[in-house]
């Protein structure tokens, strides 16, 4: 059973995302937060897989918390705006997924049940925008300190594979694949696999 956290200023809106979520027999909502300093509080008590997380909440906003939650549980950012501050600073804090609210259902409990599983899900729009400041950043070719199976890797991130759809286009154990995520975003600098997805599209 995946158990979610779910922090948002307005109470609509987490009752709106609590019944989508509850429709999943896989899926338990165990608590809500209306700023993100209860998030927090809220996550540190009940280490939930995923806490889905607005930006802009009182208190202390939702790329703060998200800085303060990484390690402990997988953020997954749900919020209206999709302004390069947002985008870039929750990415940097350690948000394993960015999604606009404007996301269908389906797709909001497949990036829930994805982020859990140590995968990341990042709206198209945002994609954009990370190809783009990626594209002008990055170095002109894959650094040299990756090893065969990382460059592998690389390029099934940069395809958008899930961990277990890596392990069997490579034919090696998902554990495997996790420890090679690892040692290519530590190599590359990046915090997240929608990082490297993006640094591999800009190549």
């Amino acid at each position: 059973m995946i158990t979610v956290l779910i922090a948002d200023d307005h109470a609509a809106v987490r009752t709106g995302i609590r019944l989508v979520l509850e429709g999943a027999s896989d899926i338990r909502v165990v608590g809500e937060a209306a700023d993100g300093r209860a998030a927090v509080a809220l996550a540190e008590e009940h280490r939930p897989d995923v806490v889905i997380m607005d930006i802009r909440m009182p208190r202390l906003d939702g790329i703060e918390a998200t800085r303060q939650l990484a390690g402990l549980t997988e953020i997954l950012v749900l919020t209206t705006f999709d302004l390069d501050e947002y985008v870039f600073g929750a990415l940097r804090a350690g948000a394993a997924g960015f999604l606009l609210k404007n996301t269908d259902a389906a797709t909001l409990v497949e990036a829930v049940r994805l982020v859990a599983g140590g995968d990341g899900l990042i709206s198209p729009q945002v994609t954009r925008k990370l190809i783009s400041a990626f594209a002008r950043t990055r170095p002109a070719a894959v650094p040299e300190n990756l090893t065969a199976r990382e460059r592998d890797v690389l390029s099934c991130l940069g395809r958008g594979l899930s961990n277990a759809e890596i392990a069997r286009a490579l034919d090696i154990a998902e554990p495997t694949v996790k420890t090679h995520v690892s040692r290519v975003l530590g190599k590359l600098g990046l915090q997240s696999r929608a990082q490297a997805a993006a640094y591999y599209a800009g190549m």
